[in-house]
């Protein structure tokens, strides 16, 4: 059986919601997304951090729970961390979806049976992607991708030898504003840290 993980890339928060602490909440969101992935079968997890994020990878990391420290806050230097510590496949997901269901990471990771690498756009509607999973080492063609940038998966599979290799699985809506906090449903079970901030008086 491949050896794959699940990697929470951790990076900059632009906003909170009025009346809570940016640091609380940036905080709030990437300890909902550790506990999640830290609860999924036939994967390991871990955490991905620049020298800036370090000091909250410390903060919501499991006990064991390896943190990649980063030269730069791409995808591409998180896969390469990962097939440094051999693993055979990796998902990178954006720190800020603290309500993201498992199944939609099993997802990411499912094509990798057959494709070189998948990636699940931001449901958000603002571009760049919720996660992307690839084989390891990752293959060369592909491009520095930085969750929150301009990648696209018509880009990406632009840049391969063939379309096919790279799927496209459901996206997700990350908080990446103010409108994304209504479509938190408070019927659905988890991302208990980001849930008790916001219901805080």
């Amino acid at each position: 059986m491949a050896r794959r993980v699940v990697v929470a890339l951790l990076g900059p928060v632009g906003w909170a919601p009025p009346g809570i602490d940016p640091e609380s909440w940036r905080a709030a969101l990437a300890e909902d997304v550790v506990d999640l992935i830290a609860t999924l079968n036939e994967v390991e997890p871990a955490l991905a951090a620049t020298a800036a994020e370090r000091p909250l990878a410390d903060a919501v990391s499991w006990p064991g729970m390896p943190v990649y420290d980063l030269p730069d806050r791409t995808v591409n230097a998180v896969l390469a961390a990962a097939a440094a510590d051999g693993y055979d496949q990796a998902a990178v997901i954006a720190a800020d979806a603290p309500d993201l269901p498992g199944l939609v990471v099993g997802k990411l990771l499912r094509p990798l049976t057959s494709r070189a690498v998948a990636v699940a756009p931001d449901g958000s509607g603002r571009g760049g992607l919720l996660g992307l999973a690839a084989r390891l080492p990752a293959p060369e063609w592909l491009p520095a991708v930085e969750l929150d940038g301009v990648v696209t998966p018509a880009g990406l599979r632009a840049g391969a030898p063939r379309p096919a290799e790279v799927a496209v699985t459901p996206s997700w809506r990350r908080l990446r504003g103010p409108a994304d906090l209504a479509t938190l449903d408070p019927m659905v079970e988890g991302w208990d840290a980001t849930r008790v901030l916001l219901s805080a008086p």
